[in-house]
Order: C-alpha cells, then structure tokens, then sequence
C-alpha cells in the first residue's frame, strides 16, 4: 500500500478536500523488480537492453520511442532532414544535466564520438554511429550531422545513443560507472547508488525538463531474476510493479483483486545462432568428439533444425498462449516485414530427410546454449527446442547462464547454437546490420554476429536499402527478408509478448520494445 493510500483512509475527508495537493504524498517511493541486472552502468559500453533499460532512466538519447513504437523527443525537442545526407537535431531549451549544468552541443558530440574509443565492448554502439562523418554546432542549441551517403535511419539510430556530459566522464573508464563516477545524465533521475546484482537507488532529477517526468521523488529498481521470487516480492509488497510475469502465473494475477495485469506484443524476435564456421565447440558425433566439419554449415541442416521446432507448442504449452510464431525479423507494419512469409511448418519427417541429404542420416551431438535470466521461459525454451532436436536425430543438451555471463561468450563466438532475441526492430536494415552483415567493426556492421554469417548478397540489399524513398527501401528490404529465409540464417522462433504486473491503483502503458520505465508508472 502507497503511503498515499494510507494517509488518504485516515484523513478521507481532508484528501478530497486537497486532492490537488496529493500527489506530493502519494508519490513518494516507488520500487520495481525487473528480471535481469545490467552488465554495466557505462551507457555506452555494450549495447544490450537490459543495460539500456536502467540506464535511460538517469540519461537520454537525443531521440527516444513512444510506447507504440514511434519516434518521439527525447533530449532532441525536434529533427530536420536538410538534405539527403545533413540533419539538424536541435537541444531541448534549458536542458540540464543532473548537476545543475547545461547540455550543451559539445557534449552530443563527444557523446556520439565516444563509443568507438570503448576497449573491449561485447557489443559496440558504433553500428549507430558509424554513418555520421560530420558533426558541428549550427548554433548554441543544434547540433549538424553529416553522412557520407543517405541514412535514413539516422533518427532511428540515434535512439540508442546516450548524451553524457563530458566534463563528468571524459577520461573515466567503464568500470568507474558502478562507483557513480560519471553517472550525471539529463534524464527524469539522478544516480543515487548501484548496488551490483542486487539493486539501483535514484533520486527525482529537480534539473529534468523534458516529456518523462517521473511521479517519484525516489525510485528502487531491485533485479530479481527468478520469476516466482519476483512474484512473491509483488505480492508481499516489496515491490509495486514487476516485469515479465512468469507466464504460469498470469492466470493467477488476472484474478488477484488487488493486482493488475498489462500486456503488450512485443517487437523482440526470439531466435537461434547457428555457427557457420568450418568447425564449431559445440557439434560433436554422438560419442562427444568435436567433429572436424561443421553440419551447421549447410543450409540443409539448418533449415532440418527449423522443421524440427513446433512452435505451436512452444507458444502454447511454453508460453502459455503469449507469443506469436514467426518467420519475420520484424513485427508487422515494419518495412522488411513479408506477410507471405509464415512460420516454418513442424515436419520431423522432412527434417530427418534433409538430415540424410545433408550426409547425416544418424545425426549428430550438440549443445544448445541460452539464458536463464533474460527472455520470458528462456530456460524453458531452449530446453524444449534441445528435446525437439534430439527426436529427429541430433542428440542435444542444453547450457543455460545469466546474461551477464552469457552475452560476454556469445560475443567471443563461444556457442554452436545459442538462444537470444533482437528487440525494437522496426525496420528490417536493423537487425540486418547487427546481427546478419558480414562483420566489418571499421563500419559498425555485424557487431553481433555471433554465428558468423555472411551473404555479399545480403549486404548489397542492405546498401541498396539507404534509399530515402520509403516504397524503395521497403521493396529491397522484402528482397532482403528473401534471402535471409533461404539461407536460413537464423532461425526465429517467435515474438514475445510482454507482460507486467502492479498493484492497484496505478497504471502503467505496456511498450514493444519492452522497457520498463519506473517514470512511466503513474498513481491512479
């Protein structure tokens, strides 16, 4: 119970005398579980979201999305597109950082300079930034930013960019972050304290100005990777709002009086790795020698694999009834969506032939690595998907991790087949770039590819798709959704559907790409 709920039953009469001035008292504390912990508080050290999801509640990106999947100001009141190759993106008027400084253009400049000098980053933002080749003041509010070619995408890049001041973190390293070195952003609050594995404390940002004010005057965001232990710390009133609702529960909350439910389909594409390297960790023969030719290679295999997966059944009885097959890279509506393009038929029998065709008519031993702590039922799913395999053949078992070891090893191309997902994609060149492009750092191309696929057909539609005519863009982006599905260059399982969980009396507006946003939660 809020410390407004409590304040109003005594004082019943006087609260609705005064209800203008409740919501100083109502909007006190506020504490959220969220299900996986950041691998680091440096904004821009590895683009992840679930380091994204904590950080953008102390920093902002110069342009931001709307619950709906929209662009929307962020610490950028407006954008122009002065030509094919120049945008304007003008500050937001009195935007300060949360010591009291001003934003100032240098500091979006040194922002979206500094993720290319980061050392070590499991997965560089430089795949956003690489395009920009000028960057100046127009005048004391905008910022002018060049490319070498059209990018259509800028703005949209440019949402996963975070502004940092450059007075508080120029020479500071990643690590320094945790200790709160550094931690001075323009967003809706200010660092208190991190707590590793354990919890963020923040405090209102009284310097903030922009679109997100939060309702809190201090705000606990507590990581709680198991979902019944999330559950129970809503119920015991520990917490106010949890996110990802372990999905044997939802019934369980829809009924609960005192509990409400949101959901929202996501635009998070869960999928599989397969390693095309000539030789892979994880194959094996069925004796578990590591085989000296790696099966995944053909394109036989991996679309046997795909056959193998019913994915009725995992929506149905994994999921429980929360997710949407899918042979799409992107949701509907997306520009690269190809709504011919259904989800790969369950057929063990054709995939126990392609098998044989491959040269495997025994099959073969594999591992299949996933998360524990990241997707709704990744532990579930990646162990239903192994027992799938193993009935046409490829004997698999199944390694799971939390996600702050796991993204480091899939960075270092450690797995043969891993589980992960690709979220906010609304734009096919998107997850095309990041995780399908032949790897190129120089040019922020393939920066987590973890099976080291690569198509020069590929990345000849994804040059081609830098057309500034949308109708363009998206025919080469079809042609493109084409050939990622023939070469079955992963294999897509589904889009989640997200789900959230919070005491009544306060509301909370469900988003596909699946942030939680403490601010976001409002009083009734």
């Amino acid at each position: 119970m809020s410390r407004f709920t409590g304040w109003a039953r005594k004082w019943g009469v006087v609260a609705a005398a005064v209800a203008g001035l409740a919501m100083p008292a109502m909007a006190q504390d506020f504490k959220v579980a969220m299900s996986s912990l950041p691998t680091s508080m440096d904004p821009h050290f590895q683009n992840i979201t679930t380091n994204a999801n904590v950080i953008e509640h102390m920093f902002e990106p110069l342009v931001m999305r709307s619950a709906d999947g929209k662009l929307a100001p962020g610490l950028a009141s407006s954008w122009t597109n002065i030509n094919t190759t120049t945008w304007d993106f003008k500050i937001r008027a009195g935007a300060k950082f949360s010591d009291g400084s001003p934003v100032t253009v240098e500091d979006v400049i040194y922002s979206l300079d500094r993720p290319a000098s980061i050392k070590n980053s499991p997965a560089s933002f430089t795949q956003y930034t690489r395009s920009i080749t000028g960057k100046r003041a127009v005048d004391a509010q905008t910022v002018r930013l060049t490319t070498a070619v059209a990018t259509p995408l800028l703005p949209d890049d440019l949402v996963s960019v975070i502004i940092v001041s450059k007075k508080a973190t120029e020479g500071l390293s990643s690590d320094d972050f945790a200790s709160g070195k550094g931690m001075v952003g323009s967003g809706p609050y200010k660092f208190v304290r991190f707590l590793r594995d354990d919890r963020v404390e923040m405090a209102r940002n009284e310097h903030y100005n922009g679109p997100n004010k939060t309702p809190w005057a201090t705000t606990t965001i507590r990581f709680i990777a198991n979902p019944s232990t999330r559950l129970a710390a809503l119920l015991a009133g520990d917490v106010q709002a949890i996110e990802n609702v372990p999905t044997p529960d939802l019934t369980r909350v829809r009924n609960d009086p005192n509990l409400s439910l949101i959901t929202a389909t996501s635009q998070r594409m869960v999928f599989l790795f397969a390693d095309w390297r000539d030789r892979s960790p994880f194959v094996t023969d069925k004796n578990g020698a590591v085989l000296a030719n790696n099966p995944l290679k053909d394109v036989r295999v991996r679309r046997a694999l795909s056959m193998a997966i019913n994915r009725d059944a995992i929506r149905e009885r994994v999921m429980e009834g929360i997710s949407e097959s899918t042979e799409n890279l992107v949701v509907p509506g997306s520009p690269g969506h190809v709504s011919s393009m259904t989800p790969v038929k369950f057929d063990p029998e054709g995939a126990k032939k392609l098998l044989a065709e491959a040269g495997y008519p025994n099959g073969f031993g594999l591992t299949v690595h996933g998360p524990n702590n990241r997707l709704v039922n990744d532990e579930k799913i990646a162990q239903t998907v192994a027992q799938m395999f193993t009935r046409i053949g490829v004997d698999s078992k199944v390694e799971t991790m939390p996600m702050a070891v796991y993204a480091p090893r899939g960075a270092k191309y450690e797995f043969s087949v891993a589980l992960i997902a690709w979220g906010g994609s609304v734009d096919l060149s998107i997850p095309m770039r990041a995780l399908l492009a032949c790897e190129n750092p120089a040019k922020g191309m393939g920066v987590v590819n973890w099976a080291k696929y690569c198509n020069p057909k590929l990345d000849e539609l994804l040059g081609k798709a830098d057309s500034m005519d949308p109708l363009v863009r998206d025919r080469i982006l079809r042609e493109a959704a084409g050939v990622i599905s023939r070469d079955v260059a992963l294999i897509p399982l589904h889009f989640q559907v997200s789900a959230w969980a919070v005491k009544k009396g306060l509301t909370y507006e469900g988003r596909g790409d699946e942030r939680t946003y403490a601010f976001n939660f409002k009083p009734r």
